[in-house]
């Protein structure tokens, strides 16, 4: 498996659809593809090594959601429970029966932020966590889904900032990376003295007319204001890599797949959850009609089901996480694989290589 995969990506890279990219996949918790091929920083020349960060954008609410579950096996938190029995303040406007549950779940309506924040505002964590507390609801909590794109990872960041007296950055290196040994390639909050490994960011050709050519209706974009909405030059900026805004991650893919392999299996002794809960976390909670998007979405507690590549109700074995611009996790315990694909050729259109390379994978262990 690790030849075919190294030699799709070499071709990859060759052919110019690629520019530096990074596939990893455990199966039973034992590593079996570590591949990386083409060029971290083209302006330098670079290379992609194994152990390179690159922001993988949504595929970081996966690190989000597990973070929340190994607190949950802990006896931390509850997914029951009131987010307000934590954090008072966000029971304003009729959101004081929202639970964590219906946060995983992008249930609580809150799924929009003001139009004129930048940048600077999102690294901001206790103005963004006031500004999310204070907003009414787009619907009822828990009566509908909506993908909350911005606004996840502070609501669940902050509740993990509440049980724990911790911000989320410090509990997902101490209690998942550190353990798993890849402290220095999974992060929410790179540390400045690490930003000069992070792999850059390229818009890939035909990025601008890819944007352009989705629905300006979409109450998704209405609810992402076009300065927070992820691209190379959103992803290269110093203050989204080192700020804590765990709706996205920095991450190789080695490192988010021996976190979602541990999820499986034991890595190394490190087991982050037990089966119990693992059948929990991953089983089917929502396949309603997603307000934001459009179309049903399965989802379980955090994850999205279904297999890049895929029909999702046909692979609903499959929780994972993409990112905006082609990166992706996922993980199978019915096939016990574990996969990651992180790239830098940031591309907002259909994520064709992570479909590709997930295919192959997944055709590749059953063959």
């Amino acid at each position: 498996m690790q030849q075919l995969v190294q030699r799709t990506i070499d071709l990859l890279v060759a052919s110019g659809e690629e520019l530096g990219i990074q596939v990893a996949v455990y199966r039973h918790g034992r590593p079996v593809v570590d591949a990386v091929a083409g060029v971290a920083d083209p302006a330098t020349g670079r290379p992609v090594t194994p152990d390179t960060p690159f922001f993988a954008a949504s595929t970081g609410k996966g690190v989000t959601a597990t973070v929340v579950h190994v607190l949950a096996e802990r006896g931390v938190l509850g997914y029951d429970t009131p987010i307000v029995d934590l954090w008072p303040e966000f029971g304003a406007h009729g959101k004081q029966k929202a639970t964590l549950r219906h946060a995983l779940t992008h249930s609580i309506g809150v799924p929009a932020v003001p139009a004129h924040l930048t940048v600077p505002d999102l690294a901001d964590w206790d103005a963004m966590c006031a500004l999310i507390a204070d907003a009414e609801p787009w619907w009822e909590p828990g009566t509908a889904t909506g993908y909350h794109a911005v606004t996840w990872g502070y609501v669940l960041g902050e509740v993990v900032r509440r049980a724990t007296g911790r911000p989320i950055s410090q509990v997902l290196r101490e209690e998942v990376a550190a353990p798993l040994g890849i402290a220095d390639e999974l992060y929410f909050g790179v540390p400045a003295s690490e930003l000069g490994r992070i792999a850059r960011l390229v818009d890939a050709p035909g990025s601008a007319e890819a944007m352009a050519a989705m629905p300006a209706d979409l109450p998704l974009f209405k609810a992402t204001p076009p300065a927070l909405t992820p691209g190379a030059d959103y992803g290269n900026n110093p203050l989204v890599l080192g700020s804590d805004i765990p709706s996205g991650g920095t991450m190789s893919a080695r490192a988010v797949a021996r976190m979602y392999a541990a999820l499986l299996d034991e890595v190394d002794g490190v087991r982050l959850v037990p089966d119990a809960r693992l059948r929990e976390i991953t089983a089917l909670a929502t396949a309603d009609t997603d307000r934001m998007i459009g179309f049903p979405a399965p989802r379980a507690l955090g994850y999205n089901l279904g297999r890049p590549g895929a029909d999702p109700h046909r692979t609903l074995t499959v929780f994972g996480m993409p990112g905006m611009g082609g990166s992706t996790a996922w993980a199978d315990p019915a096939t016990g694989l574990a996969f990651a694909l992180t790239r830098n050729r940031f591309f907002p259109g259909p994520a064709t290589t992570a479909d590709q390379l997930s295919t192959l994978i997944a055709e590749a262990a059953t063959a």
